[in-house]
């Protein structure tokens, strides 16, 4: 028993001084930049380079020919007209004759 209260004693010693306490660090804030008066204008840049020309496109292809339309029906023939009734016999002449004479032909104006 004697044994047993010894070895405890110095477990208990040992595993005391074996504990390390955490060390506080303080970490230093960080520092924040504030903008100072601004400086002179700086000089103006040069002038860029002018750029290449592009290549000039292809002339494109030519359309085909449209194909040729199709002929049309031909029209269907009419029907024939009726046949008009014969007229009425005309009056018998009383034998005189009637001449017609043309009339003149006017002269022509300026």
């Amino acid at each position: 028993m004697n044994h047993t209260i010894l070895i405890s004693a110095l477990l208990a010693t040992l595993s005391l001084t074996a504990c390390d306490n955490p060390t506080v660090v303080n970490v230093p804030a960080t520092p924040v930049a504030v903008p100072g008066p601004s400086g002179p204008q700086g000089e103006t840049g040069s002038q860029g380079a002018t750029g290449y020309q592009g290549t000039e496109g292809v002339q494109g292809e030519t359309g085909s020919q449209g194909a040729t339309g199709y002929q049309g029906t031909e029209g269907v023939q009419g029907t024939e007209g009726v046949q008009g009734e014969t007229g009425d016999t005309g009056k018998t002449g009383d034998g005189t004759t009637v001449i017609v004479v043309p009339a003149e032909a006017a002269a022509p104006t300026n």
